[in-house]
């Protein structure tokens, strides 16, 4: 039988519109507020229709040499155009975008998981080295 991991696809994200972008500072110091901003389809569109759309996008820290990462949000994106009056006809579109703030205390590598309601699971890493 298969793992989960098994089942997540990487992709550079300027060539793969499915692969969740990671924006973060390389370097940050500790215990420092900072933002991290996780969106969809940044250099190649991702569609957003009733039929075809990224459902959630889940993020993680897990610490440099720590056994588990730390879920840090997760954050669902719930119309895409349904309406009563068919698909694609309703009032509101929400966008695979996501701004989060927060603290570190010690380096690791933020992930990033989305999920395409066709296309399956998405994952992107990113370092980050925190200064004491």
């Amino acid at each position: 039988m298969a793992t989960l991991g098994e089942h997540l696809q990487q992709a550079d994200w300027k060539k793969e519109k499915h692969a969740p972008v990671i924006q973060a500072p390389a370097q940050v110091s500790a215990g420092d507020l900072f933002e991290v901003k996780v969106n969809i389809g940044q250099e190649i569109a991702h569609p957003n229709t009733t039929e075809h759309h990224i459902s959630w996008i889940s993020l993680y820290f897990h610490p440099q040499g720590a056994k588990f990462p730390h879920q840090l949000g997760h954050f669902e994106f719930s119309a895409h155009g349904e309406s009563t009056a068919g698909a694609n006809q309703g009032p509101a579109y929400t966008e695979p975008s996501v701004v989060t703030a927060l603290k570190l205390n010690t380096s690791g590598t933020l992930y990033a998981l989305a999920l395409c309601n066709i296309h399956g699971l998405w994952e992107s890493s990113q370092e980050i080295v925190v200064n004491a």
